[in-house]
């Protein structure tokens, strides 16, 4: 864990490190991404949303909420799920 604040780009690698680390098909929180870079996780996670929302602009990432697909140009609100596009 870090004390400094990750650049977007650690955190785009974290992000999608965490995703090809999952089986096919297999979810994760992005706070499990917060959580392993800093014991102050909480700050990270709109930052993680943001470069999320920029990996599945991108079509690298895809973010869901409650099995239902989000698109990247509406604010997510709630707990979100990230896997590979």
């Amino acid at each position: 864990m870090t004390a400094l604040k990750p650049t977007d780009a650690q955190l785009r690698l974290a992000l999608l490190a965490k995703a090809q680390a999952r089986r096919p098909g297999t979810t994760f929180c992005p706070s499990e991404v917060a959580r392993e870079l800093a014991a102050d996780w909480r700050p990270l996670m709109e930052p993680l949303r943001q470069v999320a929302r920029e990996l599945v602009r991108q079509g690298r990432l895809s973010v869901t909420q409650k099995g239902e697909v989000l698109s990247p140009d509406v604010p997510w609100r709630g707990p979100i799920r990230l896997s590979l596009a």
